[in-house]
């Protein structure tokens, strides 16, 4: 089984939660259009101005993914 990575973008300021919710959104379509292996996404608020969207990715795909949607960070995704 290949290993998952959790690509991260991460959003500062008053709208932070409404920008990462639009994010997640497109996150989900480029999903669709490049026929990933994964649909998981989602939200995480860390306070009220911060947030961040994610998307998790085979490690194969970590290369083509971030070339295109340049991720703030990265990190290894463990389900809970």
């Amino acid at each position: 089984m290949e290993k998952k990575v959790k690509l991260i973008w991460d959003f500062i300021g008053p709208d932070a939660q409404k920008i990462a919710e639009h994010y997640e959104h497109h996150l989900q379509e480029f999903i669709l259009k490049h026929n990933l292996k994964n649909m998981i996404t989602g939200l995480e608020n860390d306070s009220d101005v911060h947030s961040s969207s994610y998307m998790v990715v085979e490690e194969s795909e970590v290369e083509q993914v971030r070339n295109v949607l340049r991720p703030k960070r990265l990190e290894w995704y463990e389900p809970k």
